[in-house]
Formats: C-alpha cells, structure tokens, sequence
C-alpha cells in the first residue's frame, strides 16, 4: 500500500510543510510517482520521517540529523553538545521560574533589573527606569549594596517625594530634603563607597557622570532634583560635623 504526502504526514502526526522540507534538506528520500505524478510513500518512508522527528523532538537541529543518524564520534560529540545547550536551557528555565516567583510573592513590575526583583514593590517608575542605567555603571558588588540600601530604607520613606510636584513650593521642598538627609546619610556611613564610587564602576568616572546626571534630568523633576541635592549635601555636612569612628558593622 503506498500513501500520499498528506496521509504520510497524518501517519507521523507531522505536516506536509515539515515532509515537503525534509525532502529539501536531503533528509527524507524522495518516493516513486504513479502515472498520474502523485508520490507514493511506503513504510520506509514513514520510519525514517518518524526517526527524523524523533531526533528533532531531542532537539537536533536539522543540519546534524544526518551525523547524529551516522553513529559515529561526530554524532556523539553532537550529542554531547546539544545535551550541554538543553542543561543551560534548563538552568535558564529554573532561574526564570525563580525570579518569577520572587516578582509574584513581593509585588512590583516585573521588568526590574536582575537581582531586585525582591525589592520591586518598593520603588517608583523613575527609581526602576534609573536602576537599570546603574546596572550599566556599577559593579557587581556595588549593585548588591544599592540592593541592600533599598531593603534596609523605611517603608514609604520616599513617597512624598515620589509625588512631589515640579512647581513645588520651598516648604513642601524643605520638608522633603528633612525627610531624606537622614537617609541618605545613613546609606552614606554604611557604605562609605558612595562619596569615592571610582573603585565600583564598570565605565570611566567620566561616562559615570554624563549617564547619570543625564538620566535624573530625566526621569525625575526640577523639583525632585533640587530635594536630591540639597538632601545629599544635608547628608554630607551632618557627617563632616561628626567625630571620626569606627565604621558600622
């Protein structure tokens, strides 16, 4: 009995795109015609599309089918090569699942950088939109510490400030700049790193700059940015006026 392109496809639970595409890929013999043109397929043919499929279902591309088919050194090496790429798809999947996880039991957008999923619930649009210029500027390890100033930062610290209008009037400003100096002073005695960033940087201090200042004239309000300034050398005389001490644990 000899079967049609769509019967044979049916027969394998593929397609007669994907038989079509095996034939111009050389991987699927070309069967006889009868008179009238059709192909007629035969139980070869339906083993070997089955074979094809089931090395693309263990994901070998096409281009290897015909070396994995062979058996030899080169098909294990191909083997062993593809194995590799499926364990790093794998371990992409499991830390995918787990930085999802954290997004879903802590709140926030899910588009934070990497590594602060845990912290997303707590910040505003403009402070998310700004870590991820960080993470172009600063180490590895520089990160981790700007992590931990958001965990270690009172809850709902930052959100008058977060709202705080470009037109804002000097009280409102003041009242904010009181609000954060201590914070920011703070985060500058714990990681003393802050005032000399050079050591932490992944671009010259000179790109550093340029990105930053570019970005907060950006992302955040004349107003913001005047309570930012003013807060950070609040922070910075208060810690000038203090005795030199050993630094925090």
């Amino acid at each position: 009995m000899a079967w049609s392109t769509r019967e044979l496809a049916e027969l394998a639970g593929t397609t007669v795109k994907s038989v079509r595409l095996y034939h111009q890929r050389g991987l699927l013999e070309e069967p006889e015609r009868s008179p009238n043109g059709y192909k007629q397929y035969e139980v070869r043919h339906l083993v070997s599309l089955l074979r094809i499929r089931r090395l693309t279902e263990l994901g070998v591309p096409l281009a290897d089918i015909d070396t994995v088919r062979a058996g030899d050194v080169d098909a294990s090496a191909a083997l062993r090569e593809i194995d590799a790429e499926l364990a790093a798809s794998i371990e992409r999947q499991v830390e995918a699942r787990s930085v999802i996880a954290a997004i879903l039991d802590n709140g926030g957008s899910p588009d934070v950088p990497r590594g602060f999923e845990t912290v997303a619930s707590r910040l505003s649009s403009a402070d998310s939109a700004l870590l991820h210029v960080y993470t172009q500027l600063y180490s590895r390890d520089a990160l981790t510490d700007v992590r931990r100033m958001i965990e270690e930062a009172p809850t709902g610290g930052g959100v008058e400030f977060d709202a705080l209008p470009a037109d804002a009037d000097e009280d409102t400003r003041q009242r904010v700049v009181e609000q954060l100096t201590p914070d920011i002073a703070r985060q500058l005695r714990r990681y003393p790193w802050l005032t000399e960033p050079g050591a932490h940087l992944s671009k010259s201090e000179q790109v550093t700059r340029e990105m930053f200042a570019e970005a907060v004239v950006e992302l955040y309000n004349p107003a913001q940015i005047d309570v930012l300034r003013r807060a950070s050398l609040a922070a910075r005389a208060e810690l000038d006026r203090e005795p030199d001490a050993a630094p925090p644990d």
